[in-house]
């Protein structure tokens, strides 16, 4: 089992990059430099000349070759825990994880068939972010922490309603931030800290309203990520596997709300953009994990 959850780590690492790989073809406007799919200018995509791998072509096949090695290795993985894990909940999982990876790759080919149409590219952002925390809950599942814990797992029912309602709101900010962006809206309030010279936005359209509800939304997501700290800090500071993680988690929403700033003082920088993007993911997947770490005892 201790390959299969490094395997499964690896698998981890190769959708953060896939994640962050996909927020460059979009940060880049690089979204129907291959205008075709799934073949890549009439030739298979595995054949396409590297040579030819310039501009935004670069950015969006090789998104699509990532995307490609990351459902081999889902695949893999599913093949791991159908041989190796006798959790049927587990072999479960990894097909939802399959299905999800498959379902990806098609919604991408339909933003491309279809021109970038806002709904098809807001969902696969928020089904990429999704199948990320499922690699990582396919992680932590096959870990040996979680299999043979050293200690009894903490049974605080506050805890898990408190994390579990962080993780919606990460998870309901990153589609505020797809949604943004996928409209077009990412300087729809040109300034920071201010919107539009106000504290409120003086006129309101749907992008400005979008892209205020973003800022509102990473305010509130900080208010609850310092709250639950505090509390985990109090009740469980004795318990590395939940103190360590909120630290990160902490962390990691600093770093967004200043990259999510730069953002627009930058007018989108892409690497700016992109690493607005990947962080996000990362910020979401600890909350997760805390989350699942917090239900332990009642896989038990």
């Amino acid at each position: 089992m201790i390959w299969l959850h490094r395997y499964a780590k690896l698998l981890v690492a190769a959708t953060l990059l896939l994640v962050t790989a996909g927020g460059m073809v979009t940060s880049t406007s690089s979204g129907l430099s291959v205008p075709d799919w799934p073949t890549t200018y009439g030739r298979n995509m595995f054949a396409f000349p590297l040579s030819r791998m310039v501009g935004g072509i670069f950015y969006e096949h090789g998104h699509r070759l990532i995307a490609s090695t990351v459902g081999l290795l889902t695949i893999g993985l599913v093949v791991g825990v159908w041989w190796l894990d006798p959790r049927r909940w587990m072999r479960n999982l990894a097909l939802c994880a399959l299905g999800a990876v498959i379902l990806q790759g098609v919604l991408g080919g339909l933003t491309v068939i279809y021109l970038l149409p806002a709904p098809i590219s807001i969902g696969h952002a928020g089904l990429a972010q999704l199948f990320f925390c499922l690699t990582i809950s396919l992680a932590l599942f096959t870990s040996r922490g979680w299999r043979q814990p050293s200690r009894p797992a903490v049974d605080d029912h506050a805890l898990r309603t408190r994390l579990t309602i962080l993780s919606a709101l990460i998870y309901t900010q990153i589609i505020l931030g797809a949604t943004m962006r996928h409209l077009g809206a990412g300087l729809a309030i040109p300034d920071f800290p201010l919107a539009l010279g106000r504290l409120v936005p003086p006129v309101w359209t749907t992008p400005i309203a979008i892209h205020f509800a973003h800022r509102m939304g990473a305010i509130l997501v900080a208010a609850a990520a310092v709250t639950i700290a505090v509390f985990v800090w109090r009740r469980h500071g004795d318990r590395p596997e939940f103190s360590r993680p909120v630290s990160l988690l902490l962390a990691g929403i600093a770093a967004q709300i200043t990259l999510g700033a730069l953002v627009v003082l930058t007018r989108r920088d892409p690497i700016v953009n992109t690493t607005h993007v990947a962080t996000g993911a990362i910020v979401l997947g600890i909350s997760v994990l805390l989350t699942l770490r917090s239900y332990r005892v009642k896989f038990a």
